[in-house]
């Protein structure tokens, strides 16, 4: 079974400074069928605006990913992290028994695009972590490379929960197939561009939710950047 989530069909938020699309019911927005899909929880794309962000504030028990498409995010937390995150790097922030952070766009032009990620923790109470690591476009180029993992495999961040998560570019001739297990649960979220998941066309902003799929083939794409998640049910 495969769902299409279109990008319309998201959560939209427009606070002046900050202009956010939900995936799943988040803050104000709320649709019961949308609560999350497995152990994702969360994916917001967010834009903000120049010299404005997020002010310091907390969260626990969640495993929490920066993707950035666009600017730089610069990232402060109570475990004394001060970190720009570009596109191309993954950030991953284990908040456990509990963290503070501020998420800010310095520039003065330039808005910061990115996704925020929150994945339900398979463990709770540990000690907050952060781990960040870049990812060169040529190990994403024509192929899905792991970027996050409960082991830290091939190079990835390493996360509290049982998802693996994968992104990819794809263009032209250029396809990519994952296996999956029946039993699981999948979400593939196209950042930018166009792409077929199983012979189904999706345009930028969209998303197809598997379960019960062997696999997930992903062809015909046009300047296509895609995140793909293999989740616990």
């Amino acid at each position: 079974m495969m769902q299409i989530r279109r990008s319309e069909a998201r959560g939209q938020a427009d606070h002046g400074w900050l202009k956010s699309q939900h995936s799943f019911s988040f803050a104000e927005y709320h649709d019961p069928r949308w609560m999350g899909w497995g152990n994702l929880r969360v994916i917001n794309e967010d834009r903000i605006a120049p010299g404005t962000g997020f002010g310091t504030h907390g969260h626990r028990d969640m495993e929490i990913i920066s993707y950035v498409l666009k600017g730089n995010l610069a990232h402060q937390d109570s475990m004394g992290n001060i970190k720009g995150i570009p596109p191309g790097d993954v950030q991953r922030m284990s908040a456990g028994t509990g963290v503070r952070h501020s998420e800010f766009n310095h520039a003065p032009d330039q808005t910061t695009h990115f996704l925020q990620i929150w994945i339900e923790p398979n463990v709770r109470g540990i000690a907050p972590g952060y781990e960040q690591k870049t990812f060169a476009e040529a190990d994403k180029r024509g192929q899905l490379k792991l970027v996050a993992s409960p082991d830290g495999a091939s190079g990835s961040v390493s996360i509290h929960a049982d998802a693996a998560l994968y992104a990819g570019l794809l263009d032209g001739a250029e396809a990519a197939e994952l296996a999956l297990d029946p039993q699981r649960m999948a979400y593939v979220h196209l950042v930018r561009g166009s792409l077929k998941v199983n012979g189904e066309r999706l345009q930028a902003g969209d998303a197809a939710a598997l379960a019960g799929e062997s696999e997930i083939r992903l062809s015909a794409g046009q300047d296509a950047e895609v995140l793909v998640f293999d989740l616990a049910p």
